[in-house]
């Protein structure tokens, strides 16, 4: 039994276990209709390229041919990578892989130059929060409060010395639907900065 990690991409058939098993976790856990268009809607909202180099990286675990965790990131700036997709297969779970990825994950993006990574999971996912913490990163949220106040539940790790991380920690919205307000309103912030980092490193490569 070997465990291999491969650049990957979400447009590819090796990636689709790990895209319909985010799928159906993140319904399973919040609704398919939490969201408009579902889970698959989120998870397919960026174009594939923001997650290939220098911009971003989609790393897959592989066993005996078949797909079993996995994970990418996209960049927020010229420092900053968000973590995305972090995913394990449920019966592998409790086996470090995740960790694994992250790791990986971690390394490809000081390989591009990247300095800081930021992450958010969501408030019914107690295992995830704690798989961040034993890897470092710290919370920007108060972790004495409902995570129902924050809906989105936001880290950040520094990957380099060099880097002082001085991001205050978000206050609890007023209620759940304030908070999914601001986390949606975030997101559409993100989303453009994504995408204009995207047109731009087009317009460099044409």
């Amino acid at each position: 039994m070997t465990d291999v990690i491969v650049r990957s991409s979400p447009l590819e058939p090796a990636a689709q276990p790990l895209l319909d098993g985010l799928v159906a976790e993140y319904d399973g856990r919040y609704g398919a209709v939490s969201r408009p268009g579902g889970a698959r809607a989120e998870i397919l909202r960026y174009p594939a390229e923001a997650y290939r180099p220098p911009l971003g990286d989609f790393l897959l675990v592989v066993r005996n041919g078949e797909t079993i965790a996995g994970g990418a990131f996209m960049s927020h700036d010229d420092v900053t990578v968000e973590l995305k997709r972090i995913w394990t297969r449920p019966d592998l779970r409790r086996q470090g892989l995740a960790k694994r990825v992250v790791r990986a994950l971690e390394e490809s993006a000081v390989r591009l130059g990247y300095a800081r990574a930021y992450l958010t999971t969501g408030f019914r996912q107690p295992e995830a929060t704690a798989l961040y913490a034993s890897l470092g990163y710290r919370p920007l949220y108060d972790d004495a409060a409902d995570p129902l106040l924050y809906r989105s539940l936001p880290f950040e790790k520094a990957l380099g010395s060099s880097v002082g991380l001085t991001t205050p920690a978000y206050p609890p919205a007023a209620s759940f639907e304030a908070a999914t307000a601001r986390v949606n309103a975030l997101k559409a912030e993100q989303e453009q900065r994504l995408l204009a980092r995207v047109a731009a490193h087009r317009a460099r490569a044409a």
